[in-house]
């Protein structure tokens, strides 16, 4: 149900971008991005900003008006879980640690109107939603890397278990604002969520595959599968019917660029 109404506020607002009548200036902007990074999920299912760490990107942004805009953007950060930290689970002390390289297609609706390099329309809330393919690949946080050594017996077949991708498509969705700072430079904030197409972005999904009484401590691969040594094969490990979320919010800088417009007199207001 959730997705489906996501999926309904990307079509109407990529709807109403393209459908627009371009008769405002058009600009395109470059900017940068710098905040942070956090993942929802198995080891951390309800605490958004848990364990959140440095993240940093660029976007370039079409503006066909005063209202709409066609964002990509290109975010890097990190993100972690720890069942110590967020005690999601009894007697499973799980961890990982992975670098996300997330490419967005995001449209936007400014609920002002808004022009960088306007004192009149300087500033604005906004809504975004869109889609994302980003890449992964989830470690421990002693930099061992988990899909390799295979933690839910998928190296070696069990249960007909495969290694999972390391990449895949999200759903994307946020809000943010924006300011004119001059007239060429706007400073924006964005809150921006992906609901994840995979349930691996922290190595944890289904169930157990080793009797934890058998596991050899000298072994890393079999530790990490199960670190207190107390579970059974089939024993649930993870939730697969809930797949993982991950989030970049912070700050961006942009710089503005006039380009073409259908009308020799713009609508601008100084």
């Amino acid at each position: 149900m959730l997705i489906k109404k996501f999926d309904f506020y990307l079509f109407l607002i990529l709807s109403l971008t393209f459908s627009a009548k371009l008769s405002a200036q058009r600009t395109l902007e470059l900017g940068i991005f710098g905040g942070g990074s956090y993942y929802i999920g198995d080891l951390n299912p309800a605490l958004h900003f848990n364990m959140t760490q440095p993240a940093y990107g660029g976007l370039v942004r079409y503006n066909f008006n005063s209202r709409l805009a066609l964002k990509l953007s290109y975010s890097r950060g990190e993100v972690k879980g720890n069942d110590t930290k967020t005690k999601a689970v009894y007697n499973r002390d799980l961890s990982f640690l992975t670098i996300i390289n997330d490419v967005s297609l995001t449209g936007e609706f400014n609920f002002l109107k808004y022009y960088t390099g306007s004192k009149r329309n300087y500033f604005t809330p906004y809504i975004m939603g869109g889609a994302s393919l980003f890449f992964y690949n989830p470690k421990s946080l002693g930099g061992v890397d988990l899909r390799t050594i295979g933690t839910e017996g998928q190296n070696i077949g069990f249960d007909g278990r495969t290694p999972y991708k390391t990449y895949s498509f999200a759903l994307t969705f946020g809000f943010g604002f924006k300011y004119s700072l001059t007239e060429r430079l706007g400073l924006g904030f964005e809150w921006g969520m992906r609901k994840a197409f995979t349930d691996y972005i922290d190595d944890v999904s289904t169930t157990y595959y080793l009797e934890g009484s058998s596991v050899n401590p000298n072994q890393t691969g079999q530790v990490l599968s199960d670190p207190t040594m107390s579970h059974s094969p089939y024993m649930q490990r993870g939730d697969r019917k809930q797949w993982d979320w991950y989030n970049f919010t912070g700050i961006t800088i942009t710089y503005k660029f006039d380009l073409y417009s259908n009308n020799k007199c713009n609508s601008l207001k100084w």
